[in-house]
C-alpha cells in the first residue's frame, strides 16, 4: 500500500482544494508560464469561447514579438507554444472545431516570424508546428468548413509554405476538401501557373550566380520556387482526385524522360490497371536509365508493370538485371521465390558466385553478411585482404560481429584494418573504438591457430607500439 507521503493524485485531493489552491498559486509565484496554464483552466470554467480569447491573446503577443530566443528560451518557447495547441484541442475543438481551427491555422502562419528569430536546429519548434498541423487535419473534419473557404485558406497556405509548415497539407485536407473543394483548389493553381512572377528588364536583373545553363539572376530563384510550387500542388490535388492523366499533364515532356518521373506516372496508371500505357511511360525514359546512374524505382516498376502485362519472363530478366547491377537482395530473394524447386538452389549458388566476384568489395560483403552467407564472407575477406578499408567501419564492424564466431582469423583483419586506419590518419573521435577492436582482437586470438603471413597477436600489438606509441588517446582509452 503507498505511503501517504507518496505524491499522487489522492493523496493531494486529500490536501482539500482550498491548501491545493494556495499551494498553486506559491509555485506559480515568478513562474509565468504556470501562471498562463492556470489562467486557461480558469477560462475553461465558462466554456471554450473564454479560453480561445485567452490563446488568441497569447499567440499575437508571441507573434509580435521580434526579441531573439537564444537555446537557452527555445525550449520554454516551445512549451508556451504547445500549451496554447494543447488547449485548443482539449477546450475548445470539443464545442467550437470551427474557432479551433482558425487559431491552428494562426499558430502555423505564425511559424515562420518564430523561426526567423531562433535557431530550430534541434526540431523543438517544428515538432510543436507538426502536431498543430496534425491537428488541423482532425479538426477540419469537424469544422465542416464551406469547399471553397477551405480551398482558399489551403491555397494561402501552399503559397506561403516558406518553412514547411505548410507541408503536406493539401493530402491532410483532401477528404474535408471533398472533390468540390479539391476542383475549387486545383483551378486555382492552374490560374496561378498562367500568371508567373514578372520579370525585370535585362538591365534591371542581379546576377547572383552561374548554373548548368548559364548566369542565374535572382528572379530566377523566384521563377524556380513559384513553378516548383505549382507543380507540387497541382499533383498532390491529381493523387487526391484519384486522376492519373492529370498527375502526368503536370509534367513536361523533357521533364518525362526522367525515368523517377516516368516511373511516378507509371506507378499510378499501373494502378488505374492501365500496364500497357505505364510501359509506353516508361519506355519514354528507358534511354536515360540505360545510360547508368540511380533509378531504382524505375527498374522496380518496369518489374511489376511487366507481370502486369502477363510477361513473366521477362520480369524475371529484369529482376535479375537488377540484382547484377545494384547487388539488391530483393531482387534475388523474387527471382528464386518464383523459381521451382532445385532451380531455386542453383540460381542462389550462381548469384553468391557473382557476389563474391563483384569488383566493389565492401557491397559484396554487405551483401554477404545481410543474406547471409557468412562462409563465403570470411571467403571473401581471406582471398581480398589487399582490399579492406579502414575507413569504412559502417561495413567492418558489423561484418566482424556476425563472423567473430565462426570466422575469428576474418574478423581480426576486419577488426586489424579500421585500428590501423584509426591510428595511421590520427582520427581522435575513433580512438576509443579502435581501443575495444584491439581488445577483441586479444580475445579472437585464443582460437586462432594459424596467421598464415600476418602477425600473432603479440607481434601485432608490439608493431603498434612502434608506430603508434605516442598515440597516448588510443592507449589509454
Amino acid at each position: 500500500m503507498a505511503s501517504e507521503k507518496t505524491l499522487n493524485a489522492k493523496n493531494l485531493a486529500a490536501l482539500g482544494a482550498e491548501r491545493l489552491a494556495d499551494l498553486l498559486l506559491e509555485l506559480a509565484t515568478g513562474d509565468a508560464a504556470a501562471k498562463r496554464r492556470l489562467r486557461l483552466e480558469l477560462a475553461s470554467r465558462s466554456g471554450g469561447s473564454d479560453v480561445a480569447a485567452e490563446i488568441r491573446k497569447r499567440l499575437a503577443t508571441i507573434a509580435k514579438s521580434r526579441s531573439f530566443v537564444d537555446w537557452r528560451k527555445i525550449k520554454p518557447l516551445a512549451q508556451d507554444i504547445e500549451m496554447q495547441r494543447a488547449a485548443i484541442m482539449d477546450h475548445v475543438a470539443p464545442t467550437n472545431p470551427v474557432e479551433a481551427f482558425d487559431l491552428l491555422w494562426r499558430i502555423l502562419t505564425m511559424a515562420p516570424s518564430i523561426y526567423a528569430r531562433c535557431d530550430d536546429s534541434n526540431g523543438v519548434i517544428g515538432s510543436v508546428i507538426s502536431l498543430a498541423l496534425a491537428d488541423l487535419g482532425v479538426v477540419s473534419v469537424q469544422a465542416r468548413l464551406a469547399p471553397a473557404t477551405l480551398a482558399d485558406r489551403v491555397f494561402q497556405g501552399v503559397c506561403a509554405n516558406d518553412h514547411g509548415q505548410f507541408d503536406g497539407l493539401i493530402a491532410l485536407m483532401a477528404m474535408p476538401l471533398g472533390r468540390d473543394g479539391l476542383e475549387i483548389l486545383q483551378a486555382r493553381f492552374s490560374e496561378l501557373a498562367a500568371r508567373p512572377p514578372a520579370r525585370p528588364r535585362p538591365d534591371e536583373r542581379r546576377l547572383i550566380g552561374l548554373g548548368n545553363s548559364g548566369p542565374l539572376s535572382d528572379d530566377d530563384g523566384d521563377a524556380g520556387n513559384h513553378a516548383r510550387t505549382i507543380q507540387s500542388a497541382l499533383t498532390e490535388i491529381a493523387d487526391a482526385l484519384g486522376d492519373v492523366d492529370a498527375y502526368a499533364a503536370c509534367f513536361s515532356a523533357e521533364e518525362r524522360t526522367n525515368p523517377a518521373i516516368a516511373a511516378r506516372i507509371a506507378q499510378r496508371l499501373l494502378g488505374a490497371d492501365r500496364a500497357v500505357e505505364a510501359m509506353s511511360a516508361l519506355g519514354t525514359a528507358e534511354p536515360r536509365f540505360r545510360k547508368g546512374g540511380h533509378w531504382p524505382d524505375w527498374q522496380s516498376v518496369r518489374i511489376d508493370t511487366l507481370d502486369a502485362l502477363g510477361r513473366s519472363d521477362d520480369a524475371q530478366t529484369e529482376r535479375w538485371a537488377g540484382f547484377e547491377q545494384s547487388l539488391n537482395a530483393d531482387y534475388l530473394r523474387a527471382v528464386i521465390k518464383r523459381l521451382p524447386d532445385f532451380d531455386d538452389e542453383e540460381a542462389e549458388m550462381r548469384a553468391l558466385a557473382y557476389v563474391s566476384a563483384h569488383p566493389d568489395f565492401n557491397q559484396a560483403l554487405a551483401f554477404l553478411i545481410n543474406w547471409p552467407a557468412h562462409d563465403l564472407a570470411a571467403k571473401l575477406v581471406l582471398a581480398r585482404q589487399g582490399e579492406l578499408d579502414g575507413n569504412r567501419y559502417d561495413v567492418l564492424t558489423p561484418a566482424a560481429d556476425a563472423l567473430e564466431q565462426r570466422h575469428p582469423f576474418a574478423a581480426t583483419l576486419m577488426l586489424r584494418a579500421m585500428i590501423d586506419f584509426s591510428l595511421i590518419h590520427a582520427r581522435h573521435k575513433r580512438y576509443g573504438h579502435a581501443a575495444r577492436h584491439l581488445q577483441t582482437c586479444e580475445q579472437l586470438s585464443k582460437r586462432i591457430d594459424d596467421f598464415g603471413d600476418r602477425r600473432d597477436h603479440a607481434a601485432y600489438v608490439a608493431h603498434l607500439r612502434r608506430l603508434h606509441g605516442r598515440r597516448s588517446g588510443f592507449w589509454n582509452a
